[in-house]
């Protein structure tokens, strides 16, 4: 397999459920053909947006297998293998091996609190077990430390890396890591996971987006990167105005924790606009109901979103 170009809109693809809360390979199957449709440039599944922590192994070789055979190479499939331990990353790098997946994305260790040598010895580790193409995803709030940009660049000139996921929400280091990553000679794909702030990392430099709510619009992202592209500025601000009101739909739930306000209102939307069959969520994330999901439609509407 010979390794794809990463750079554009990869949405991280939600993991549709039905109202048993059995993985809807069929809804999944339509999500996906809606994201390619779009003009997506990869997929990226069993991320944090595809309720990968929720999940069974079996669970996860479904999602995979489903997303490799959809994708048909139309578009490369980056699995994430998130996991508490290098021995226990690698044994989910093997299923998305098998899957045929074409490339990989693990955060550093959680429940055990690394330290910063321990982090890179972890990803060394990852690397040094397949030949797959190997993303950091920096992700803080998931798992309680911050990756630090010499060390993704150094592992990067090395080959060790092919890219990061960004989703720390730290614009400030997004910007010193792409500066690093430019002096060394952009060893790294960077991608900012940063859904209202696209227009400010293209623009200082980053490779792509890997926005949740593209889900619910990757049309609008897909633009938004093109006009970036063509240096236009302008209209970047304009789509990006548009997808901060549709963002809108994260914050219509009160008293609920990230997940259901958040993807909750991602699948919410889906389910709306008859992509997915359900907005149901993981147990033990309640599913979003009543009047929130009326403002979240509302919001949608106005957006000019269809199937």
């Amino acid at each position: 397999m010979t390794t794809p170009a990463f750079r554009g809109v990869i949405p991280p693809v939600l993991t549709p459920l039905d109202a048993s809360g059995a993985f809807d390979e069929t809804a999944f199957e339509r999500l996906v053909e809606r994201l390619i449709a779009g003009g997506v440039h990869g997929l990226f599944v069993l991320g944090s947006s595809g309720e990968v922590a929720f999940l069974s192994d079996d669970e996860r070789t479904r999602v995979l297998e489903a997303s490799v055979r959809v994708a048909a190479g139309r578009v490369p499939v980056i699995a994430g293998v998130n996991e508490m331990t290098p021995a226990r990353v690698i044994g989910q790098v093997r299923l998305a091996e098998a899957a045929g997946v074409d490339a990989i994305v693990a955060t550093a260790p959680y429940y055990a609190r690394p330290s910063a040598a321990e982090v890179e010895t972890h990803f060394r580790t990852i690397a040094a077990a397949t030949s797959l193409p190997l993303f950091a995803y920096d992700v803080p709030v998931r798992v309680h430390s911050k990756l630090d940009h010499a060390m993704l660049v150094r592992l990067g000139v090395e080959g060790v890396l092919a890219g990061v996921k960004d989703s720390s929400g730290d614009d400030v280091a997004f910007r010193r890591l792409v500066m690093a990553n430019r002096a060394a000679g952009s060893p790294l794909a960077l991608f900012t996971g940063h859904e209202v702030v696209v227009d400010g990392a293209l623009l200082a430099g980053a490779d792509g987006v890997v926005p949740g709510l593209g889900n619910v619009d990757p049309g609008r992202y897909v633009q938004l990167f093109d006009a970036a592209g063509a240096a236009d500025w302008v209209r970047v601000r304009e789509l990006q105005d548009e997808v901060a009101e549709l963002f809108e739909i994260v914050f219509q739930a009160n008293g609920v924790s990230g997940e259901a306000a958040g993807l909750g209102a991602f699948k919410t939307a889906l389910a709306h606009l008859g992509v997915i069959s359900s907005n149901r969520m993981s147990q033990p994330v309640p599913s979003l109901e009543g009047d929130t999901v009326a403002r979240i439609t509302a919001i949608v509407d106005r957006a000019g979103l269809s199937a």
